[in-house]
């Protein structure tokens, strides 16, 4: 029998039984769904974390830090030796101070972070309202949200354009290991010009050029910037060596990586459940035609079909199950993922939250699911196939 054939005959028996033949997909198609829905919200958690997180400056940078023993400390000492380090092609360096916010007589405490002008660019931060600092020389701030908040503005996204008084905190230890403390009120008002979405922590960034004569001998976190990704390893240990400690963005997301890889595995084994269930439809769905044609069967066979064209009949009838239910699983997926984050997003706009996109469907694995489902009708397909094929023609044409 020839391959066209095969196709035909398979082709023919689905029109004969159109509603079992689509209910049959659809189980499969649920099944499928099932899985893509699961694992595709994996992925989209797992892009929407790092898509915020990571930047292709961040990605190349190093988080230098002084530690706790107090053996070693960070100045621009430290800043100069790390530029000077072969593959490095930035620094940039931050300072942990305590400062005061003032707006329309309201004051409250908070942390100030005094950067230079590449840092928050180097930590792939950016400001969830407004925009990060401009070029000019401008005296701007970017504020955490609950910074906002401190100042009754319900939408943080309102205290865009905002001037603000700024007093710094300044401790220094004496040679008497006194502890002093220096109060300077910056003369000028800073514009908010962005606001970082943050709900735990007061906080603001101010340019390291915009404090005027205020002296800031050392640093708490320099970030380095290497050449190239490959040269990261080499930098990272060479500034160890050094005696200090040395983190990196990358560390995070490979963490991160293994715990949402943990996350899929187990959304998907959920999915499979439902596969499963589609499966043994289909394999009752195959072993239901296979009695329904035995008389089919011995007729084809008394013609001068072969065992193996009648094995493959139902294999190939089998495996177009499979496909078709992959097809319409894929569809109802993206369809279902697509309504339940609409319906998210209607929800977080009323809510004043961001509209996030929580699906991710990576084609490599669209295409999985096509050949897996495939396999799938391919596995189930054999015992029925086999037991047509081994069929007696005689006692197949008095079956009824």
């Amino acid at each position: 029998m020839k391959i066209a054939d095969i196709i035909y005959l398979s082709v023919r028996s689905f029109k004969t039984k159109r509603l079992r033949t689509a209910l049959t997909i659809l189980g499969v198609g649920v099944g499928i769904s099932a899985v893509l829905f699961l694992v595709s919200l994996g992925y989209g958690l797992q892009n929407l974390i790092l898509t915020q997180i990571t930047s292709e400056d961040s990605l190349l940078s190093l988080d230098v830090s002084a530690g706790s023993s107090g053996l070693i400390s960070l100045d621009q000492t430290s800043l100069d030796k790390f530029a000077s380090v072969e593959n490095v092609n930035e620094v940039s360096a931050m300072s942990n101070l305590s400062g005061q916010l003032t707006l329309d007589e309201i004051t409250g405490d908070a942390v100030v972070y005094v950067i230079d002008e590449s840092f928050l660019r180097l930590s792939g931060v950016k400001p969830q309202y407004g925009e990060s600092f401009s070029d000019s020389n401008e005296p701007e701030i970017i504020i955490s949200s609950i910074g906002a908040q401190l100042f009754d503005f319900e939408d943080p996204g309102d205290i865009i354009g905002k001037e603000i008084e700024i007093t710094l905190f300044i401790s220094t230890i004496t040679e008497e290991e006194v502890e002093e403390v220096e109060v300077i009120t910056l003369e000028q008002k800073f514009k908010v010009t962005g606001v970082i979405s943050d709900e735990n922590s007061n906080y603001f960034f101010l340019p390291k050029t915009l404090i005027g004569d205020v002296v800031i001998e050392e640093f708490d976190q320099i970030k380095v910037k290497v050449s190239d990704g490959d040269y990261l390893e080499e930098v990272r240990n060479e500034i160890i060596e050094a005696g200090f400690l040395v983190t990196s963005l990358t560390d995070t997301i490979d963490q991160a990586k293994k715990i949402f890889k943990i996350i899929q595995i187990i959304l998907g084994l959920f999915g499979l459940v439902a596969l499963a269930v589609s499966a043994i439809g289909m394999f009752n769905t195959m072993t239901i035609t296979l009695l329904e044609r035995t008389n089919e069967i011995g007729i084809m066979r008394a013609i001068g079909v072969t065992k193996k064209d009648i094995i493959m009949l139902f294999l190939f009838e089998s495996m177009v199950i499979g496909f078709l239910g992959g097809l319409s699983g894929i569809i109802l997926g993206i369809l279902s993922g697509e309504i339940f984050n609409l319906v998210l997003n209607v929800f977080a706009k009323n809510l004043g939250s961001q509209a996030l996109d929580l699906f991710y469907y990576p084609f490599w694995f669209i295409l999985f699911i096509i050949i897996f489902s495939t396999i799938i009708g391919f596995l189930t397909g054999i015992y029925p196939s086999k037991r047509a094929g081994n069929l007696n023609p005689l006692d197949a044409l008095r079956y009824k």
